[in-house]
């Protein structure tokens, strides 16, 4: 059976380096094989608040049902986003907000401080862009926006295992670097397909 690869391209702007690694990675991928599905959060129309948190659930808007019956169908997960001020940009953290919810990523223990974890049987790759340099993000900051997404986000809901790679500085990244960073984005795609 092919591999089954959902790609969600998590950067607001239609045009980007992490539309761009996706691209390379979805093309690696098709041609080595697998299924994809891929979602653009620059297309995604939704209303990002949840005033009443998990106590009054919204209904979810089309695209939102749509990216998490593409979770459920996919196999492995494959994310592309930069990281602005630690994290995830706001619009991409609403989705998770919105549409991650106890019930379909996780179920919370009703007596204890535990959880089940809905998601398991995938596995993920996350590609990050940055303008700090990888060692300084991992020196003085201890990764933030991969440790979110990693452990908060992935593994708390049983998708694992997690691969993250993480590109810096974009913003004096000269052509040959952006073409290496590419090049790692389709090897990533074969080797997740032929593993």
């Amino acid at each position: 059976m092919a591999k089954r690869i959902f790609i969600w391209v998590g950067h607001p702007r239609s045009e980007s380096l992490s539309a761009g690694l996706a691209d390379a990675y979805q093309k690696a991928a098709e041609a080595a094989g697998a299924e994809t599905r891929r979602m653009n959060l620059h297309d995604m129309d939704f209303d990002v608040d949840l005033t009443d948190g998990y106590h009054a659930r919204k209904t979810l808007e089309p695209c939102l049902e749509t990216w998490r019956e593409n979770i459920l169908w996919a196999d492995h997960l494959a994310w592309f986003y930069p990281q602005w001020w630690g994290g995830m940009p706001a619009k991409m953290k609403g989705v998770l907000d919105r549409a991650f919810l106890p019930g379909f990523a996780m179920n919370y223990h009703e007596h204890d401080a535990f959880w089940d974890k809905l998601l398991t049987g995938r596995s993920a790759d996350v590609f990050i862009t940055a303008d700090a340099p990888g060692w300084f993000d991992r020196l003085i900051y201890a990764r933030p926006a991969g440790r979110q997404v990693e452990r908060l986000v992935m593994k708390f809901s049983g998708i694992k295992p997690v691969r993250t790679f993480q590109f810096g500085t974009v913003k004096a990244a000269k052509p040959e670097k952006i073409r290496h960073w590419l090049d790692v984005a389709a090897r990533r795609g074969t080797q997740i397909v032929r593993r």
